[in-house]
């Protein structure tokens, strides 16, 4: 009996849709490279085609071949490795790039590099009311520059430099007589006011909260100066191969910029951003948290975390220690007392806000610890994703506590190596029985929490490859093999990629758009000139980015400017 005409249609349809469809040419395939995918097997490609700013092919040569129409753009890789773009999870992209402008001293490792500096800025720009910068060493002049070495470069001006770690700053005459600084001006809370203790007459050094007396009578910045910083900064993450960040610390004018370059399409990296807490009004800035939150949500950015400063750091003697330092009864201080972070944390994990802390001393990692097992406890458990970020000294029990609470470690490997700071400013206010649990990346690791990568930029360099080779090294970007520092705490190369890609993917809430090589997701992708996995660990900074791609567009590439 032969199939009438209706019969017939349904059985060729039922048929078509048995077989797979052939799929429409790609807008772009790069073949020919060693593709790291970073998915749950780990697996390796070779050929990744994208469609539409999504990746629709990952594979061998020979399949992509199918996906190669006449107007797709195919991208021989000759070798090169293929990587998911990374994912920086602590950074200050608004504030580096503004830096950018100003008196920059990041890399000079003594006095005479940052008196040249100075000078030479200073000589540049004779008509810029205010001599402003960042980056100078704490290692120099014991960490506590006098003002006399500003005053004999320029008088009639005030100076504001940022000592490298953005804990301290460094100001002459000028600047303190701005400010009203005298021997009487007591220390204000939170902060310190580095004295001469022959005399108590200020030296010039603020630390902390004290930074404020000057800061806060320096020109405000312009909107302007706020985007173009912006601008800045997220051009330098695409050339070290980052489409993705969270914005550590945000005011609302990082709010603001944030939007505006987002609503012109001109933001090239993905942002979460995390609005600063102000320990001077504790519960009141909470609903301010939501009218943000609800306010600054755009294309590729939203503020949706919140950043809490717990402490400050060893070097200067502010990181909060469970035991004092060496040599008197110092411990450092709590920025937020538990009486006030613990219903805090609660009240912010209610309300569905990511929680991300900067602790560095024991007693700080103990006490955010705390904090979010009480809104743990108080709420119940939820996808939260609390993070702490920095972790630079460990009380070991509290180790533990990342699984545990399934908080997320947010680690600056940059810093795990024995360079001047630890050498000299470190190890000697701690001992070596507590220098023992300084960055101790592995043991948090082999507890199996999560860990991920941030570069703290523009504290050390943005490039996620020289944190990647430290962390694996314990030795300086640019030493040569040899002994490790703390042996114990090296972690491999494939948990260093994954820190900087789908674990910051996670850590960001965005592991099922990006952070991987899979179909289906975002074509965020970068190209490395060598296979990491082909050279020696010491040369891991010398590789360069190639390509860096958002979204399936190209937005950097070596040698050209975009």
């Amino acid at each position: 009996m032969l199939a009438t005409p209706c019969v017939l249609t349904i059985c060729l349809q039922a048929l078509s849709l048995s077989q797979p469809l052939a799929p429409a040419p790609a807008s772009t395939v790069y073949r020919g490279g060693a593709v790291y995918t970073v998915d749950a097997a780990r697996s390796w490609a070779e050929a990744v085609a994208i469609h539409e700013g999504k990746i629709v092919y990952v594979g061998p040569n020979t399949g992509a071949a199918k996906w190669v129409g006449p107007a797709t753009r195919v991208v021989e890789l000759n070798g090169k490795m293929m990587l998911p773009g990374f994912h920086d999870s602590h950074v200050h992209l608004v504030g580096g790039g503004i830096e950018l402008d100003e008196c920059d001293l990041n890399g000079t490792t003594n006095l005479t590099e940052v008196l040249d500096r100075i000078r030479k800025y200073v000589a540049k720009y004779p008509d810029r009311a205010w001599i402003r910068g960042s980056g100078w060493p704490l290692t120099m002049a014991g960490g506590n520059p006098n003002k006399a070495l500003l005053d004999d470069i320029v008088s009639d001006r005030p100076v504001m430099l940022d000592a490298f770690d953005g804990h301290s700053i460094w100001v002459n005459s000028k600047a303190l007589a701005i400010a009203g600084i005298t021997k009487a001006t007591p220390d204000p809370p939170l902060g310190r006011i580095e004295r001469d203790p022959a005399t108590g007459e200020p030296t010039g050094t603020l630390r902390e909260l004290a930074a404020r007396l000057v800061s806060s009578k320096s020109p405000i910045y312009s909107p302007e100066d706020y985007r173009e910083g912006l601008r800045r900064a997220q051009a330098m993450a695409n050339r070290f191969g980052i489409t993705s960040v969270q914005e550590a610390s945000a005011r609302i004018e990082h709010l603001t910029a944030f939007s505006e370059l987002d609503r012109k399409d001109e933001l090239t990296t993905k942002a979460v951003l995390a609005m600063r807490y102000d320990p001077a009004k504790p519960m009141s800035q909470v609903p301010q948290f939501v009218e943000w939150r609800e306010k600054y949500r755009g294309k590729r950015y939203r503020a949706t975390s919140v950043k809490i400063f717990e402490d400050g750091v060893i070097e200067s003697k502010t990181a909060a220690l469970i035991e004092p330092y060496l040599g008197g009864t110092e411990r450092g201080w709590l920025n937020v007392e538990p009486e006030v972070l613990n219903p805090l944390a609660a009240e912010l994990d209610r309300l569905g806000f990511q929680i991300h802390i900067h602790a560095i001393g024991d007693r700080g990692i103990q006490a955010s610890f705390d904090a979010l097992a009480f809104a743990r406890k108080t709420n119940g458990v939820r996808d939260s994703r609390h993070h702490i970020a920095h972790i630079q000294l460990f009380d070991p029990p509290d180790i533990a506590r990342f699984r545990k609470l399934g908080v997320i470690a947010n680690f600056q490997s940059l810093w795990a190596y024995a360079d001047p700071y630890i050498l000299d400013m470190t190890i000697p206010v701690l001992g070596p029985e507590r220098s023992r649990w300084l960055y101790p990346i592995r043991s948090v690791a082999n507890t199996g929490a999560m860990i991920v990568g941030g570069s703290d930029w523009p504290v050390t360099s943005m490039n996620p490859l020289e944190a990647i080779q430290v962390a694996i090294t314990r030795r300086g970007p640019t030493e040569k093999p040899g002994p490790a520092w703390l042996p114990e705490e090296l972690v491999d190369l494939p948990t260093m990629i994954a820190a900087y890609t789908i674990n910051g993917a996670y850590v960001n809430f965005q592991e099922k758009e990006t952070g991987s090589i899979e179909v289906g997701k975002a074509a965020d992708l970068i190209v490395l000139d060598r296979n990491l996995f082909d050279i020696p660990p010491h040369e891991i900074h010398d590789v360069k980015v190639v390509s860096t791609i958002l979204d399936g567009t190209e937005i950097y590439r070596a040698g050209e400017e975009r």
